[in-house]
């Protein structure tokens, strides 16, 4: 697996609890070349997606996607900003307004319907470019905010060079292993609990997958509270399980944010998503919507999305969808 000297090879396990210190860690060296800004996203293929596109098998898709509206779960905590819609155009504004001139009939006619939304790009599903954290003033690959990073955006490594996702998709149903609709306040997920959620699904993990967890959060998706309040995630050691021993491409989950928290490392608030992005290039998904899968268990699938092309941006909403393999 690649970045073996450059991932937590320091973060010992002492007493069930990782240890290391932040001169111990730092961005990962892209092996496709200096000028790589999509990481793990190159193993990626037009055979791999040819081989996988082969195995669908028809008939039902399933929608990975959350909807968006007023109120719903996001990093409001941290100071981002709430999804907001507004109408920009209505009928019954529009006769009043006469935006174009077109003039009272033609407006009662014609009905002219426009909105505008304002939101975080960390909100609803959406997958974490390889900007979105880093070590050391460093993102992946090395390129430093000093001197990529401008009011515009990132110069490099946005989410609009990601290419179109088209892998095979593995669905982990963590919380139906564990016997519970939904795992406890804080749970973190460990690799024996991924472990046997492969062997209960007879699936196994293969490189260039897309691998999603279930924690069951989404059943209380619609409780803003409950589903931002003390999620359960991915522990340290499960990461590095999924990229560096089983070649996952993504790690995404149903949770708001990946991980569990508090946090494994004493040098590192957020250890998962610098470990994942900075370190190994592998972006994240999160708030994907797995409930129907989990019903129709419905575990090894085609994965199929792509990010908006926001320039510049560390995130995109996502709209993956998944499609049973023959």
């Amino acid at each position: 697996m690649l970045n073996k000297t450059l991932v937590i090879t320091a973060a010992l396990m002492l007493g069930g609890q990782f240890t290391a210190s932040a001169a111990e860690r730092q961005a990962g060296i892209s092996p496709w070349g200096a000028d790589d800004e999509i990481g793990r996203l190159n193993l990626m293929t037009e055979s791999s997606r040819d081989s996988i596109l082969r195995r669908i098998a028809g008939g039902k898709v399933y929608d990975l996607s959350v909807e968006y509206f007023i109120g719903m779960p996001s990093w409001q905590a941290a100071g981002d900003p709430h999804y907001r819609i507004w109408m920009t155009h209505t009928p019954h504004g529009t006769v009043i307004d006469d935006p174009l001139n077109t003039g009272g009939e033609m407006n009662r006619h014609v009905s002219y319907t426009g909105a505008a939304v304002s939101m975080y790009t960390h909100m609803g599903t959406h997958i974490d470019g390889l900007a979105h954290f880093g070590l050391n003033g460093e993102i992946w690959n090395g390129f430093s905010a000093q001197e990529h990073l401008g009011d515009r955006g990132w110069r490099v490594a946005g989410v609009e060079n990601m290419p179109p996702i088209v892998a095979r998709g593995v669905m982990l149903d963590v919380a139906a292993a564990k016997g519970v609709a939904m795992l406890p306040d804080g749970y973190r997920i460990t690799r024996t609990d991924l472990e046997a959620s492969l062997l209960r699904q007879r699936v196994d993990l293969r490189q260039g997958d897309v691998v999603l967890i279930r924690t069951g959060r989404m059943r209380v998706f619609d409780d803003t509270s409950a589903y931002m309040g003390n999620p359960p995630g991915l522990g340290l050691a499960a990461a590095r399980f999924l990229v560096e021993e089983s070649g996952a491409m993504i790690v995404g989950a149903d949770n708001l944010s990946l991980e569990a928290f508090p946090s494994e490392l004493a040098s590192d608030y957020v250890p998962l998503h610098t470990y994942l992005l900075a370190e190994q290039g592998a972006p994240i998904i999160e708030l994907a919507w797995l409930e129907d899968l989990a019903r129709d268990k419905v575990y090894e699938f085609a994965f199929v999305a792509a990010p908006l092309k926001l320039r510049g941006a560390d995130a995109a909403p996502l709209r993956p969808v998944a499609i049973p393999l023959r």
